[in-house]
């Protein structure tokens, strides 16, 4: 490559000697090179800017929404994942105290987590793992989930491995696994048959087990488990559980589990970790996070949990990356924990009184959705429904957009601009191929204060005044 760039240098240069000594380089320059050889030179000289692994993720369809929401006056955001409500006060008497006490949490703290947020993590989630967790050998303290997940990726997935990915999932799950090299490997929850007119649950959303046993090669490096899943809502059961630990042993794959909306689950349903099954806890890394377990989404405190095995390999990556995560913001975490373990399973509890009433608000938002046509699936856990949209297909196919464009994306930007209401679409959950499979449903986030509910229901009897006859 060096030697052709040479040989173009000299062959463009040659005609150039003999000029005039003041003869501006530039000037000779063009008066001597043709396009063509103009060309060359450029591409000669041009570098790839961006690093390959970036190809085709550059695109984010949060940005994408949420600016088209803010260009709309008075879009109610039922889309973003985030309480609009203050956090328990609890919560926010520790981070105050972090931030007033001790002048030394305003200093490092130990690079792999703050040692009371370590021992108090290994200490909470050892007795419901079943597990002698260790501190500094099992914990890591990351920034947020997300950070959890990407150390993990970047830790453990090669060039050439397989991932599989359950759909619908975290958008971030495929990104992730390209750019550490991986090849993203994809099976669907598909729905079963329900009676007409009932409403459907995410716990009736189901893996095929054939097709998921089809799915497991000499490639699979990792699989990834979102329970309870976003967007759905859906907690899988120890049988599911079972099944996918079954295949995770015979196949030597890690299995990744995404746990960040396990203190949300409702009508009775019980969140497992699939760390706590036999067998399980040797291959697997347990993902958890504080933003969503005391809603303080801004505070970006998240945690790995699992066998030093694994771990050593995301402390590597992690020490050679983040290194450090706030260390206030941990001490607000630690304390939190602490005062949740003392009154954890009693009617006392945040744990059981914080999904009591976000069930109030899901219930609140089926209800509101329902009158106006839109067909929730009825959510076990999370922040999350999805509701269908498939008479609105069936009544408006030709809604403005590319021809290409999935139309669930073109029924959130038709109802940002036309109903001033914000969700996300689903088709951005899953791989392209299987977008059509997916793209008459519609993700809202249920996990907002009454007066941002109060205002969506103003936004829905607008629109049900509209469809009125």
């Amino acid at each position: 490559m060096f030697r052709n760039a040479t040989a173009i240098c000299l062959h463009l240069v040659g005609p150039l000697r003999g000029k005039k000594s003041g003869a501006s380089l530039t000037r000779c320059l063009h008066q001597t090179l043709t396009p063509c050889s103009l060309c060359c030179l450029q591409l000669t000289m041009a570098k790839r800017l961006q690093a390959r692994r970036l190809d085709g993720i550059d695109h984010n369809p949060w940005v994408e929404f949420v600016k088209l929401a803010s260009e709309e006056a008075d879009v109610v955001n039922l889309g973003q994942g985030f309480p609009d409500f203050s956090p328990p006060e609890f919560a926010v008497e520790a981070f105050q105290h972090a931030v007033s006490g001790d002048f030394m949490l305003n200093q490092y703290t130990k690079a792999f987590g703050y040692p009371p947020l370590t021992k108090i993590l290994a200490s909470f989630f050892g007795k419901l793992l079943g597990q002698e967790i260790d501190p500094l050998k099992n914990v890591l303290v990351t920034v947020g989930a997300y950070g959890a997940l990407f150390t993990a990726f970047q830790a453990l997935v090669d060039e050439g491995d397989e991932v599989i990915i359950v759909e619908p999932f975290f958008y971030c799950y495929e990104p992730m696994t390209l750019m550490a090299g991986g090849r993203p490997v994809f099976v669907s929850l598909k729905p079963s048959p329900i009676q007409k007119g009932e409403p459907d649950s995410s716990s009736n959303w189901q893996l095929d087990p054939t097709e998921l046993a089809s799915k497991f090669t000499s490639r699979t490096k990792a699989f990834i488990l979102n329970t309870p899943n976003n967007p759905l809502g859906k907690v899988f059961s120890r049988e599911e559980l079972e099944l996918v630990a079954s295949l995770c042993q015979q196949h030597d794959v890690v299995c990744i589990t995404d746990e960040v909306y396990q203190w949300l689950v409702f009508d009775g349903f019980q969140h497992i970790s699939i760390a706590s099954l036999p067998g399980m806890w040797e291959r697997t890394l347990t993902i958890g996070s504080a933003g969503k377990t005391f809603s303080v989404t801004g505070w970006k405190v998240g945690w790995v949990l699992g066998p030093d095995r694994l771990m050593k390999h995301l402390r590597t990556v992690h020490q050679n990356s983040i290194d450090q995560c706030a260390t206030q913001c941990q001490a607000a975490v630690a304390q939190s924990f602490e005062r949740e373990q003392l009154h954890f399973g009693q009617p006392s509890s945040y744990f059981v009184q914080f999904p009591q009433y976000i069930q109030r608000c899901r219930d609140h938002m089926i209800q509101s959705l329902q009158s106006v046509g839109l067909r929730p699936v009825i959510p076990q856990a999370s922040y999350f429904l999805i509701t269908d949209i498939s008479d609105f297909k069936n009544k408006m196919p030709d809604l403005p957009g590319a021809a290409d464009e999935p139309y669930d994306r073109r029924f959130v930007k038709w109802m940002i601009k036309n109903k001033g209401l914000m969700a996300i679409p689903v088709s951005t959950f899953v791989s392209v191929p299987h977008q059509k499979f997916f793209d008459h449903y519609i993700r809202f986030c249920f996990v907002k204060d009454e007066s941002t509910l109060r205002a969506m229901d103003q936004k829905l009897q607008k629109w049900k005044a509209e469809l009125m006859p």
